[in-house]
């Protein structure tokens, strides 16, 4: 719907770091066919950074390549994609020469370059209240309970499931909570008014990680009425992760 997946001309994960519009005649113009896409988005679809990213994509109307890094496979650890992304994390936007990592310094990058529709205020005030209900899911909730903490719980740290589950529901119940209050003092349709902003791309994702772990839900009412009210718009609908083509 809002993202394009590469079929006949699909360029191999040994290929990710190289200039592949290269002079080697025998590619062909089919090679070079990556650049009517201006963006590439190397993502995952169950990660909610990467979720977060689609949704922000989707709100500007901007097509993209999407390209799926599978983290259930450990493919972000591949030579070719290290030498992409320092981090070896997803998810990371390709446009044309330029490489945008993390989610929230993406977001921002296509709100300043691709203006319409804006997904933070003018205003410096609400524009902080934006960015700082963003942060209460991507710096309190999200970094406790991502891939990587949950399996140095229970490899290293040998935890059970039961007693990583329970970890996960606690931090995120308990993260919800803040970001609930926030909205109780100012109510909307969305997280900071009447049209959707950054802090609904954070939020989306959120909930749904929240119910895939079994999150009690039920004591943040008005998250979750915002949550119904994204779901209503395509642009949340249409990249929730299981309509992704990575997801089969």
């Amino acid at each position: 719907f809002f993202f394009k997946q590469k079929t006949a001309y699909e360029i191999p994960k040994r290929d990710w770091s190289s200039d592949v519009c290269s002079s080697d005649l025998s590619r062909g113009w089919a090679a070079c066919a990556w650049l009517w896409l201006e963006m590439e988005l190397f993502n995952y679809f169950r990660s909610s950074a990467s979720y977060r990213v689609r949704i922000a994509l989707a709100l500007k109307g901007l097509d993209y390549d999407y390209r799926s890094v599978h983290l259930g496979h450990n493919e972000q650890f591949n030579e070719s994609y290290s030498a992409v992304s320092a981090a070896r994390l997803v998810p990371l936007l390709r446009d044309g020469d330029k490489v945008v990592t993390q989610s929230l310094a993406i977001i921002e990058y296509l709100d300043e370059t691709h203006p319409q529709p804006p997904l933070l205020p003018a205003d410096p005030l609400e524009r902080a209240r934006v960015r700082a209900l963003s942060m209460d899911i991507a710096c309190e909730i999200h970094p406790l309970n991502n891939l990587r903490v949950l399996r140095y719980l229970v490899g290293p740290l040998k935890v059970s499931d039961e007693d990583k589950n329970r970890w996960y529901r606690h931090w995120v119940e308990t993260g919800l909570e803040v970001v609930e209050r926030q909205l109780q003092s100012r109510p909307g349709r969305y997280c900071h008014g009447d049209t959707p902003t950054m802090a609904d791309c954070l939020l989306v994702p959120q909930i749904f990680n929240a119910r895939r772990f079994d999150c009690r839900l039920d004591h943040v009412p008005h998250v979750m009425r915002v949550f119904d009210a994204c779901m209503k718009l395509d642009a949340f609908e249409q990249t929730r992760p299981e309509k992704c083509p990575d997801a089969a």
